[in-house]
């Protein structure tokens, strides 16, 4: 890959790695503090969708403050503030103190999200987009995996565990520090508005959406289902795993088919993919490899789904209005993870269990009916 300046982009990619570390472990290690503490799972599931408010909120500042303070120095201001709010939480047990914490935790992951994805797409060389693109989620996936393993072995030995998760994303800084470059000219566009971007992404920001709420819902009540099908609890509870598996390891062939076969073209496929493999879900949860194999599949595809809008965000836009589709995109991911799992917790409820691979079956036509309408509006994008 030639003309990637692999300094910058190894510095990028360690520190976004730490942060999806931190992200990590502060998720479980939020709900089980409050469940140790005999809050309800209402609660609990409230305070957690807190943070994608957070995302949603600070969406429309993003590329005005980059404009104004330059893409490093949003980063760190974010990292400090994201670690200061998630080491805060070891001060106060009230939950209202919480709840604001975790907002402004998810605002800071806001920024370092759509600033870190528009500086990877601005080292990354065009002929090699998808492959730059798909080690740095590769990465960050990897690292946020870590995160709650490091939760369950450190529980009983730190006692000040909050304070621990926060140090942890001030290990990015070295990171930053080591970045010579900038994200993008700051100044070339610097007031580009939303309103002139988003009518140009509508497949990518359905991408992200999509991808929010099969994660959010693999993640969260996934297991469940798998135990309504008859799968024993603790394999029922590896299922999410299995899915962050496929979306972890695969990631780098995906960006390599579509520096090969063209972006466009892997990207619809992995939603078609989607569509035909979550039908299948029902019928293979009896037989235990065909259940793992369709996991794994669909992991795949799903995180392709995603890494692949950031991809095409870096092939359409340059400057400010790479951030702002950058904003755009983590503003989709918000808003499905946040509403996403409620809506399909009430559907399976009420119509029954196999409303979640339904629901998810749904966004991904979605996400391929908008690939259509694009192809048709817009067919040299």
């Amino acid at each position: 890959m030639k003309n990637l300046p692999w300094r910058d982009f190894i510095a990028l990619v360690a520190s976004i790695g730490v942060v999806g570390l931190g992200l990590g472990a502060t998720i479980p290690l939020t709900a089980l503090r409050l469940d140790q503490r005999g809050i309800g799972t209402d609660i609990i599931g409230m305070i957690t969708a807190v943070s994608a408010l957070g995302i949603l909120a600070v969406t429309p500042f993003v590329s005005r403050w980059v404009a104004r303070y330059g893409a490093r120095a949003c980063m760190i201001a974010a990292i400090v503030v994201g670690g200061l709010s998630t080491a805060l939480m070891e001060a106060t047990p009230d939950l209202f103190a919480w709840g604001l914490l975790r907002f402004v935790f998810g605002a800071c992951m806001g920024v370092l999200f759509t600033v870190g994805e528009a500086w990877v797409n601005h080292l990354a060389p065009g002929h090699a987009r998808g492959r730059v693109v798909a080690m740095y989620t590769t990465a960050f996936t990897l690292f946020q995996l870590v995160g709650p393993a490091l939760v369950a072995a450190m529980e009983d030995q730190i006692s000040w565990a909050f304070a621990a998760a926060g140090a942890l994303f001030l290990l990015a800084l070295p990171g930053m520090a080591l970045i010579r470059g900038g994200a993008q000219n700051a100044d070339d566009e610097a007031q580009a508005p939303w309103r002139v971007v988003l009518p140009q992404m509508p497949m990518i920001a359905m991408g992200a959406a999509f991808f929010a709420l099969f994660d959010t819902l693999a993640l969260s009540l996934l297991p469940l289902y798998a135990i309504r099908q008859g799968i024993a609890t603790e394999l029922a509870l590896l299922s999410a795993t299995v899915v962050l598996v496929g979306d972890t390891v695969l990631q780098f062939p995906f960006g390599w088919l579509a520096d090969r076969f063209g972006r466009r073209r892997v990207h619809t496929g992995c939603g078609i993919a989607v569509c035909m493999l979550l039908p299948a879900l029902p019928f293979a949860a009896g037989t235990p490899w065909l259940w793992w194999t369709v996991l794994l599949m669909l992991g795949a595809a799903a995180g392709a789904i995603y890494m692949l809008s950031i991809v095409a965000c870096g092939q359409r836009f340059t400057g400010a209005r790479l951030v702002a589709a950058s904003a755009i995109l983590n503003a989709s991911w918000g808003v499905t993870s946040s509403g996403g799992p409620l809506v399909t917790g009430v559907l399976m409820h009420a119509v029954g269990i196999n409303a979640l691979p339904a629901v998810m079956w749904c966004g991904a036509a979605a996400f391929v009916a908008c690939a259509w309408w694009e192809y048709r509006r817009l067919p040299t994008a």
